[in-house]
C-alpha cells in the first residue's frame, strides 16, 4: 500500500468521524455498552466457574475409627489413607476435639449433653478431601474396608446436586458468551451499516468509476477497527474500575471468598476485549459494507 494511498484512508476515517461526529459517538457508546456487557458477565461466568471448582475440591469424606485403637493403629491407618490416589488433604481429629467442636456447635444448648454424665460417645476420625467429587464413592469404599475404620460417610444428594450445578453454570456461562459476542457483533455491524448507508451514494460512484472493493472497503474498514479499538478501550477502563470495587467490597465482607486475584486476571481479560472490539469493529465493517460492493 502506498504512502498517498494510506494517507488518503486516515484522511477518509477522519473525515467520516467529522462529518457524522453523532453517529461516530453512538456508535462507540453502542461498542462500549456491547463490549463492557460481554466483558462483565464474562468475569462473573469464569468467577463462579473458579467458585464451583472450589466447592469440588472441597468434598470431604467423615471416616469413624474403631473404639480402643491404639496410637501406633491410628499412625498405621493414617499411612494407609495418604496411599490412597484421589486424596488431597487428610485430617485427624480426636474424640475430644470432636466433643469440643461438638459442644461449640450446640452453644447455649450444651446442657443437652449432661445426661452423658462425662461420658464421650464421639469417636476419633479423619476428615478426607478428595481431588474430585467423582472419586468420592470409589475412595469411601476403600477406607471402609480397612480392619480399624468403623464406618465412612459422604452427602451423596449434596455431592449430586453439586455436579447438576456446577454442570449446569459453565454451561449456562458458555451459552452466555456465545450469546453476548453475537448480539456484540450484531449491533456493532448494524451500527455500522448506517454510516455506509449514508455514503451510499458516494460508494456507487466510486464504483462506476472503476475503484477496487478493497479501495472502497479499506476506509470502512479502518473506520470499523478505529470505533472497535477506542470502545474496547473504553470498556477495559470500566471493567478494571468496576472489578476493582466489587473485589474490595467482597472482601470486606467475605475475605475467603473464593474471588479470582485482580491482576493478572484482569489485564488479560482486557486485552482480550480490546481484541475482541478490533475484531468486531472490522467484522462489522465488513458485514455492512458487503450488501453495497454488490451494486
Amino acid at each position: 500500500m502506498k504512502l498517498s494511498t494510506s494517507e488518503y484512508f486516515i484522511k477518509e476515517v477522519y473525515t467520516s468521524f467529522k462529518r457524522n461526529i453523532w453517529m461516530t459517538l453512538a456508535s462507540i457508546f453502542t461498542v462500549v455498552l456491547s463490549l463492557f456487557i460481554l466483558g462483565f458477565f464474562s468475569i462473573v461466568i469464569l468467577n463462579l466457574n473458579k467458585m464451583a471448582d472450589t466447592l469440588e475440591s472441597q468434598v470431604q469424606i467423615s471416616v469413624y475409627l474403631k473404639d480402643d485403637l491404639s496410637q501406633e493403629e491410628i499412625d498405621e491407618t493414617k499411612e494407609t489413607l495418604s496411599k490412597i490416589e484421589g486424596l488431597q488433604d487428610i485430617k485427624f481429629t480426636t474424640r475430644e476435639e470432636a466433643m469440643e467442636n461438638f459442644k461449640e456447635r450446640l452453644g447455649d444448648q450444651q446442657f443437652l449433653l449432661d445426661a452423658l454424665d462425662d461420658t464421650n460417645p464421639l469417636p476419633d476420625s479423619f476428615s478426607l478431601t478428595v481431588t474430585s467429587p467423582q472419586q468420592v464413592k470409589t475412595i469411601a469404599d476403600t477406607v471402609v474396608a480397612l480392619n480399624s475404620v468403623e464406618s465412612a460417610s459422604y452427602s451423596q444428594d449434596i455431592i449430586n446436586h453439586l455436579f447438576n450445578l456446577t454442570h449446569l453454570i459453565r454451561l449456562i456461562g458458555v451459552a452466555l458468551i456465545i450469546l453476548l459476542t453475537g448480539a456484540a457483533i450484531f449491533i456493532i455491524s448494524n451500527t455500522i451499516r448506517l454510516t455506509v448507508f449514508a455514503r451510499r451514494k458516494e460508494i456507487a460512484i466510486m464504483k462506476y468509476v472503476g475503484a477496487t472493493d478493497w479501495f472502497i472497503r479499506w476506509p470502512f474498514l479502518l473506520e470499523g477497527i478505529c470505533l472497535g479499538f477506542i470502545g474496547g478501550g473504553l470498556a477495559t477502563i470500566f471493567l478494571y474500575i468496576v472489578y476493582n470495587q466489587v473485589t474490595q467490597e467482597i472482601y470486606e465482607a467475605m475475605a475467603f471468598f473464593p474471588l479470582i486475584p485482580q491482576h493478572p486476571f484482569i489485564d488479560y481479560i482486557s486485552l482480550a476485549i480490546l481484541v475482541a472490539g478490533i475484531i468486531i469493529g472490522a467484522l462489522g465493517s465488513t458485514i455492512s459494507l458487503k450488501r453495497f460492493l454488490k451494486v
